[in-house]
């Protein structure tokens, strides 16, 4: 048996979709947004979720999202930072202080999942788990359709890459606990150094990557697993729900 933990991102306000409520918040379906991923991981096998949002929205998150669904596994409402990677930390960090209490299992395996992806299945978490468990991390993705193009800084193509060998990052993102949360440790550490040197963070194996020496293994997603950004992705996650 391996103790379990899903960290579930509502922390971000959703600038490209415009309006004054965050899109975590928005209504499809009859329901928010957030609602979809915290019920996939509710019904899954997964022990507990934290759920990691934006400054000032605990009390809502609260009472308005998981008591008025009956979300019992909510283990915690933690406060999300300034940038991503400042709140998967954040929730990283209130799994460690939770697995170090009395009586407490320390967590084994923990996903990180982005709140705005609504069309996470059982499937694809039982996947997840599997591949983290054999190999300590693991990476919902999908291969690409198109062919992908590097360009120089003006703007011109200059490699063209073998689309068979691409693979389109989603989440959840799945790890061995202590590897991804030590990872982070150190990337907080570091991210002065990393700023100035141009590198920016842009999911969690990258950082599991730069701190380690742990592969990630790709696990086959889904193309309808998408993340809502901009105000199309809220007609088609309609669509997907119809």
């Amino acid at each position: 048996y391996k103790k379990t933990a899903a960290v579930i991102l509502a922390g971000g306000r959703g600038k490209r979709i415009g309006g004054d409520t965050p899109k975590q918040y928005l209504e499809i379906g009859g329901h928010p947004l957030i609602y979809y991923s915290l019920k996939a991981f509710s019904d899954s096998f997964v022990d507990e979720i934290y759920l990691v949002c934006g400054e000032g929205d605990e009390e809502y998150c609260s009472t308005e999202i998981v008591e008025k669904y009956g979300f019992s596994k909510v283990k915690n409402i933690v406060r999300g930072g300034r940038e991503r990677y400042h709140s998967v930390y954040n929730g990283l960090k209130a799994i460690r202080c939770m697995s170090e209490g009395d009586n407490c299992e320390p967590c084994d395996i923990v996903f990180i999942h982005d709140g705005a992806r609504p069309f996470v299945t059982g499937d694809i978490i039982m996947r997840s788990y599997n591949a983290a468990v054999e190999n300590l991390a693991a990476v919902v993705a999908v291969p690409a359709s198109d062919t992908v193009k590097m360009s120089d800084n003006a703007g011109f193509a200059v490699e063209t890459l073998r689309r068979d060998l691409i693979w389109l990052m989603q989440t959840p993102q799945t790890f061995d606990f202590y590897e991804i949360y030590n990872a982070y440790c150190k990337l907080i550490e570091s991210e002065d150094d990393l700023a100035r040197r141009g590198v920016l963070i842009t999911d969690d194996a990258m950082v599991l990557e730069l701190f380690s020496d742990r592969r990630v293994k790709l696990v086959l997603g889904d193309a309808r697993n998408i993340k809502v950004t901009v105000p199309k992705d809220l007609k088609l996650a309609d669509y997907y729900l119809k």
